[in-house]
């Protein structure tokens, strides 16, 4: 392990040099390229450099101990047990900077939720997932994007596609993907049962041209007048678009803008983040390692949080975590539950 933070000391202190070169200076693209990588091993090799300065003292208290007597002794010995402690702590925080980063980690995402069973109350609830997911963006300084949305006549949300950019998003909510279970009475209930209905989360990356190249004749690009819920805001143009991608069926349509060159650009950006978690999923499926990445197996079918009413209960069956405050975690505060699932993911690869 010690070998291979030494290579990553000798790239940091390579990289420092570069930076202060006037033709490096000058040239941008370099210059942010090498300030990026720069800004990556700065913590881990801040890390290693203190882990060799406890050695280091370690070995002189060590010798104390050896050499010395009485007092000075039983110091030194304290020295070493409190040095000890520092240096097996550090290697633990060393092994997290070698597990394989996620290289979508920085990216900005689409977040895309669906009601699920449950009819009318599965979308109430839809709603108030995508109010969480709002509330938490914001929380974190993160821009939201509406892409398309379709709502139902008592406030609830069918389906919504949005867009949410800010730093290392992909990070925090690749955690959501999955199924979030809703158990509660519904306001029509008269009999005062509990109903269970849901919502699949699915959080992609964003992909950009050159990660995924969509060839202009793949696509079936076709128009149509929008008009929103209740026959409101109908346009009388052709803005709304879908968009088919011919090699893999995938249909993506968009019609919350009114300009038409505003929603083929929204629907062109789902589409590939699409296609590049289509890619990623069949390229795991050959290895016979779907979702190996995500706590469990990932998969969206999989249901990986339940919000009890009755019980003020929030659940989440990955990490067996609950919290007995489900108003507060609907406003957004799940921050939680995201650092104990990175937690475990962690100490699970740390095991491999």
């Amino acid at each position: 392990m010690l070998e291979k933070f030494q290579e990553l000391e000798q790239e940091f202190n390579r990289l420092e040099k570069e930076l202060s070169r006037p033709e490096i200076i000058s040239n941008n693209a370099k210059f942010s390229e090498y300030a990026k990588r720069y800004g990556e091993l700065k913590i881990p090799v801040e890390k290693y450099r203190e882990y060799n300065r406890i050695c280091d003292q370690y070995q002189q208290a060590s010798s104390l101990y050896e050499q010395e007597e009485g007092e000075l002794r039983d110091l030194a010995g304290e020295d070493m047990a409190l040095l000890s402690g520092r240096m097996e702590k550090l290697r633990e925080e060393l092994k997290v900077y070698l597990i394989p980063k996620d290289p979508d980690s920085a990216k900005d995402i689409i977040m895309e939720l669906r009601a699920g069973t449950g009819g009318e109350e599965a979308a109430l609830f839809c709603a108030e997932l995508f109010r969480m997911y709002t509330r938490y963006a914001e929380s974190r300084g993160w821009k939201m994007d509406i892409y398309s949305s379709n709502n139902t006549g008592l406030g609830g949300i069918k389906e919504v596609i949005a867009s949410i950019e800010g730093k290392n998003v992909y990070d925090d909510l690749k955690w959501e993907s999955g199924v979030h279970r809703v158990q509660r009475i519904p306001e029509t209930e008269t009999g005062g049962r509990i109903h269970t209905s849901a919502c699949s989360v699915a959080v992609l990356p964003q992909a950009d041209s050159v990660e995924v190249n969509i060839s202009r004749e793949d696509l079936r690009i076709d128009t149509y007048r929008a008009s929103g819920a209740g026959g409101q805001h109908v346009n009388v143009t052709d803005s709304a678009v879908r968009i088919t991608h011919l090699p893999t069926g995938l249909v993506v349509q968009c019609q919350d803008e009114r300009s038409q060159m505003q929603n083929r650009r929204k629907a062109m950006n789902i589409l590939r983040a699409r296609l590049k978690d289509k890619i990623k999923m069949d390229q795991e499926h050959e290895k016979d390692e779907r979702r190996r990445k995500q706590i469990g197996s990932g998969d969206r079918s999989e249901k990986i949080r339940t919000y009890n009413y009755p019980q003020n209960r929030v659940t989440d069956h990955r990490v067996n975590l609950t919290v007995y405050n489900l108003s507060d975690i609907l406003n957004g505060n799940i921050g939680k539950f995201i650092n104990e699932i990175k937690k475990l993911f962690l100490e699970k690869q740390m095991r491999q």
